[in-house]
């Protein structure tokens, strides 16, 4: 959580840094240009891109195959499109490297091999609770089931 409070100050203020001193350079009237060109070039982009990874997650389906790496790109879709339609050049520049096919894809399976990773180190020790204490409700031991028919002739 400090982390994401840390971003929702540093960004904007590196922005207005970076927004300024572009636009000492190229002038004001072309740096809000440049920031609304990126912004319809990223939305063409995402439309683009996610229609694309709409079919990729159908086909998937299609085949029986869990779409987990396509929707988690299609979550960073959605990202770098807000990411685009914030009004600065950090934020598109890492907007942009959400809508690149092979960025997307590469970050989307490192997540998801994380989330996996972090999911089987827990299930390992389900038996145990946080402190290594066992669960008062668990019973070991070991059980026989037996047809009807053999009980009939008891």
């Amino acid at each position: 959580m400090p982390y994401i409070l840390l971003c929702f100050i540093l960004v904007p203020i590196i922005e207005i840094y970076v927004l300024v001193s572009v636009g000492t350079k190229i002038g004001a009237l072309n740096t809000i240009l440049a920031v609304i060109v990126t912004a319809v070039i990223g939305t063409v982009l995402l439309r683009q891109q996610g229609v694309q990874t709409l079919a990729k997650v159908q086909r998937s389906m299609q085949q029986g195959i869990p779409p987990a790496v396509e929707l988690l790109e299609a979550a960073l879709l959605l990202v770098g499109g807000v990411l685009l339609l914030t009004p600065g050049f950090i934020t598109d520049l890492l907007g942009f490297s959400f809508l690149i096919p092979q960025s997307r894809h590469f970050l989307a399976t490192r997540v998801l091999k994380n989330v996996v990773l972090t999911a089987r180190s827990g299930r390992s020790h389900s038996a145990r609770g946080p402190q290594g204490k066992t669960g008062g409700n668990i019973i070991e031991g070991e059980y026989r089931q037996e047809d009807e028919s053999s009980q009939d002739k008891d």
